[in-house]
């Protein structure tokens, strides 16, 4: 009697998983022809499930803890198979473990700009990216949905399908929501809870759960970001008038470091004065310049001056050459 006890004892199997591997989501276990001895020892650890599939079809569920393998510990194979005989000879099953894992910092982002329509700049080109993290929730649907009889499974060959739809979701987010750039960027963690929410039920049906959703950056395309940029500038200084009128003002000191200062530039004392006054009255429209006598009729020597040294603004960069030519205009109404 002893000696049968013994050799039963050599027939029954230990199974577990120790995860030799990081970011494997699923592994079948290696047993000879599939065979698993009745009362065979199963280990699931913490953070693990396993799951036990007859003949195609998912028989048991195994959360943490030991396990004996046998009719009692069973009852769904059992009732698959109706044994007859007490569940007394080995039975042919596969046996696959799931990670439960936290898969951490899994980063994602746009590879490309994505086109989306703004409420407030029109159809713009936007970057985003960020780290999400999920678990292993359901292994039934995992394996039904995504690994399938597969030796291993791992986190990263998940990475693409998920980044995708992250994206695609994040698109459809912008376009539903109806908030424009700015305040999606002001915003981004109420944009990430709400991208979250919106890829829980994606998740769900893989078999995941989506645990946290982080958006890092919202941003332009550095050439439509300098638009954006000038925009900006112009709605801080009123209009585009103003704007223009500030440029010029602030490009007197850039022209005077020139050989020649102002003066070689055909301005003179004066016309540093005049852009002076027009700077002041344009960023400060309740504050007018005195008022001074009409000015005299010129002479054409008088007007082919002025002509030379508007010339000479144009040449330094100071007047552009659309200006030059209307005030080129003016002067020769004088003449005529």
């Amino acid at each position: 009697m002893a000696l049968m006890d013994f050799l039963k004892k050599q027939f029954i199997d230990v199974i577990h998983w120790t995860e030799e591997r990081d970011g494997v989501l699923a592994h079948r276990y290696p047993t000879r022809d599939f065979e698993i001895q009745n009362g065979a020892k199963l280990t699931v650890r913490e953070s693990q499930m396993a799951l036990l599939v007859d003949e195609g079809q998912v028989a048991d569920v195994f959360e943490a803890g030991l396990y004996t393998l046998d009719t009692e510990t069973m009852p769904l194979l059992t009732n698959l198979k109706h044994w007859d005989k007490l569940f007394a000879s080995p039975f042919k099953s596969e046996i696959y473990f799931f990670s439960a894992r936290q898969q951490l910092e899994r980063k994602w982002g746009t590879p490309n700009p994505i086109t989306i329509r703004d409420k407030e700049f029109g159809i713009v080109r936007l970057r985003a990216f960020g780290i999400y993290s999920y678990h292993l929730a359901d292994p039934k649907k995992f394996y039904r949905n995504v690994s399938g009889s597969r030796e291993d499974f791992t986190a990263e060959e998940m990475e693409g399908q998920l980044r995708s739809t992250l994206i695609g979701s994040m698109t459809d987010l912008f376009a539903e929501s109806g908030v424009s750039f700015i305040d999606m960027a002001a915003n981004q963690e109420e944009f990430g809870a709400a991208l979250k929410n919106k890829l829980l039920p994606v998740f769900d049906g893989y078999g995941l759960a989506l645990d946290t959703l982080v958006v890092q950056n919202v941003s332009l395309p550095e050439e439509l970001q300098k638009v954006l940029d000038t925009r900006i500038s112009m709605n801080v200084l009123g209009d585009m008038d103003r704007y223009t009128k500030y440029q010029v003002a602030s490009s007197i000191p850039l022209a005077a470091q020139n050989e020649g200062g102002l003066a070689g530039a055909g301005a003179g004392f004066g016309a540093g004065i005049s852009l002076g006054q027009v700077f002041a009255q344009s960023m400060s429209p309740g504050i007018q310049p005195p008022q001074t006598q009409a000015p005299a009729k010129e002479s054409a020597e008088e007007v082919m001056a002025t002509l030379e040294r508007l010339h000479g603004l144009m040449t330094k960069g100071i007047l552009s050459s659309e200006e030059f030519e209307s005030k080129k205009a003016d002067l020769l109404k004088k003449l005529g």
